[in-house]
């Protein structure tokens, strides 16, 4: 059973003004205290961008720029400091024609080899599946990685990053087919690690399958800590959103299990939070807190985190921005934001280090 670890203590406190509490269960064991990092100034963040609808993915370019991708629209744009956002291209998609429409341009992610093989990576929605495609910024002609991943109106999943190992890491929904998570011959409902061309790395934990983890709903945080271990936010059904750490080849226990379980073949998480409270999205880990995007929660969550442990996590940004998608570290050392409220209001906001 994983450990848990006391609160982010004195980095967060003397931002108390702009932080709620949880009422968020974690795993209980011994307590393990982290080591401190600097935090984030998030009483005044500076604005990159706005007037966007739904921007899912955020990544940045080796000059320190960002790109988003437009849920709704397929368009891709250049954000920075200083400068109105930019259409670079677009990529035909599926979706948004609902509130309850979930498909479309979701995550992006910038090749590690970009500055010679110039590809971006992202993950949306077409008439007959989820896929990952690969183009260049200057042609915008986008050559397919993997395809037939399942799609439905909502649970696609949807975040793509490359690890610390160099490999892609895409994260799928069940697509409203809760059996998809539990079938190892679906790539629906998990974690799905692959060679940067979509094939499958000769060590996988599943033998001659992209499946890393499984038995997962609707999977659309993924981040990494310093040491390589991976976590992972969970979208829950009607009860427990999910804070995991990501074992290869577990199962997570979707649809068995919502929650904690207990069950022994099944992966528990290390916190669990209401669905009101999270209805978690983006995630990114820095130092030792992790930073967890809340849509439906309206905040974003801060927990302390250490070799697949966590403590008590802090909310910040309560209700002051709306729905929260996703969360970067950007290349400037400051924390990268995007909102998620539709009808041209949102935005992209940077929150500066303290002491940066």
């Amino acid at each position: 059973m994983r450990r848990r670890l006391p609160a982010i203590g004195a980095a967060l406190a003397g931002l108390a003004l702009a932080m709620g509490t949880a009422t968020a269960a974690a795993q209980e064991g011994p307590e393990v205290e982290p080591a401190q990092e600097p935090a984030f100034d998030f009483r005044t963040g500076d604005t990159v961008a706005e007037g966007l609808t739904i921007p899912w993915g955020l990544a940045f370019l080796p000059d320190g720029s960002g790109i988003v991708a437009e849920r709704n629209s397929g368009d891709v744009l250049r954000v920075g400091v200083g400068a109105d956002p930019v259409v670079l291209g677009n990529l035909e998609v599926v979706g948004g024609t609902s509130q309850i429409d979930e498909r479309g341009l979701l995550g992006l992610a910038v090749s590690p080899e970009f500055a010679t093989d110039g590809w971006v990576y992202a993950y949306l929605s077409t008439a007959e599946d989820n896929r990952v495609v690969r183009f260049h910024l200057d042609t915008f002609d986008p050559e397919p990685v993997l395809t037939g991943i399942p799609s439905a109106l909502n649970h696609n999943g949807g975040r793509l990053s490359f690890g610390p190992d160099g490999k892609l890491y895409i994260t799928t929904g069940d697509a409203n087919d809760t059996a998809n998570a539990q079938d190892l011959d679906s790539l629906g409902g998990k974690i799905l690690r692959a060679d940067a061309d979509g094939s499958v790395p000769e060590d996988n934990p599943i033998e001659g399958s992209l499946v890393y983890t499984w038995g997962n709903r609707n999977v659309q945080g993924l981040t990494w800590d310093a040491n390589g271990g991976m976590y992972f936010s969970e979208l829950g059904q009607n009860t427990w959103d999910e804070l995991n750490y990501a074992e290869p080849g577990a199962n997570y226990g979707w649809p068995e299990v919502e929650g904690t379980g207990g069950a022994p073949e099944f992966v528990d998480p290390l916190l669990t939070w209401s669905t009101a409270e999270a209805s978690p999205s983006g995630a990114e880990v820095v130092g030792d807190t992790m930073y967890i995007a809340a849509l439906r929660g309206q905040r974003l969550w801060t927990v302390p985190v250490d070799g697949g442990e966590a403590g008590a996590p802090v909310a910040v940004l309560d209700g002051e921005l709306g729905r929260i998608r996703t969360v970067e570290l950007g290349p400037d050392g400051w924390l990268w934001v995007t909102t998620s409220n539709g009808g041209g209001q949102d935005e992209v906001i940077r929150y500066r280090p303290i002491g940066g």
